[in-house]
């Protein structure tokens, strides 16, 4: 009995001394989130694909196109065109290293948390409401925006909670930390453009996604067709061309018998006979 103890407890310290020895090799590839769609991005240099898995680590770049990125349970990533990001994964939340372009944010009440780090500066949805943000990046200004609930954003001084409907800007400076900015009636004309095309690109970007596609498939469809098309035309002119052909063919065989026919009747007359040959409708004999 003692022996088969001892056994079991070789069998268990061997199987803890594996386990560990695993522990260091996956810490730094939790799991972000998953891929819910996609359009001419790519993750960590590879093609992004529909059900992709994101790590800890991956870097995002996005081009002509949009890509969506489901964070666990009732939060959502929506990365605008020209839009290049890194992520981090901890026990509590995700953070999404912003390098430039846009995302849109979307938390539940009760989701999966998340931030936007932009250098030293901190964007994340206030606790207890359902979130709906844009973090965009205009040059060096950072402009953020609340569509739904609230957004909080720290950096260095005191946190700033931008609330439904509101957009606030920050300097970005080359070095050191950013601090907070004013609120949007303090945007320049040519800023608050810049901002009106931010929030309308981050918020349709997987509508534009899907149209971009809509619009290469119909694209390549009216190519097929004017293929198919112009296959028919060639087809169409040299059935036309052969007719023609057969049909000079046929009238020069019924001259060659109209004149045939004629000194047929030339032998006649000249042997005294009756003439044998009646040119069809058209000729005469000479």
């Amino acid at each position: 009995m003692m022996r088969k103890n001892w056994k079991a407890h070789i069998t268990l310290w061997v199987l803890l001394v594996v386990a560990a020895a695993a522990i260091p090799a996956f810490g730094g590839s939790a799991v972000v989130g998953s891929v819910a769609g996609s359009m001419n991005a790519t993750i960590s240099g590879q093609a992004l694909l529909p059900n992709t898995t994101i790590f800890s680590g991956d870097s995002l770049q996005v081009k002509e196109g949009a890509a969506v990125v489901a964070v666990g349970s009732g939060s959502r990533l929506v990365f605008g065109r020209e839009t290049e990001a890194s992520f981090l994964r901890d026990a509590n939340e995700v953070t999404v290293l912003l390098g430039r372009g846009n995302v849109s944010l979307y938390r539940a009440a009760e989701g999966t948390g998340l931030r936007i780090k932009v250098g030293e500066v901190s964007i994340l949805p206030a606790a207890g409401y359902k979130t709906l943000g844009e973090v965009a990046l205009l040059g060096g200004t950072i402009v953020v925006t609340a569509k739904e609930g609230k957004l909080r954003v720290e950096g260095n001084g005191p946190a700033v909670e931008v609330v439904k409907g509101k957009t606030i800007t920050l300097a970005r400076p080359a070095r050191g930390p950013q601090g907070a900015g004013s609120g949007s009636a303090g945007v320049s004309g040519s800023t608050a453009l810049q901002i009106g095309a931010v929030a309308a690109g981050g918020t349709a970007a997987v509508l534009s996604g899907v149209a971009m596609s809509r619009a290469a498939d119909a694209r390549d469809a009216a190519a097929a067709a004017d293929a198919t098309a112009a296959e028919a035309i060639a087809a169409g002119e040299a059935a036309e061309a052969a007719a023609q052909a057969a049909e000079a063919a046929a009238q020069a065989a019924e001259a060659e018998a109209v004149a045939a026919g004629c000194a047929l009747n030339d032998l006649a007359v000249s042997l005294g006979e009756a003439s044998p040959y009646t040119p069809p409708a058209g000729y005469t004999c000479p």
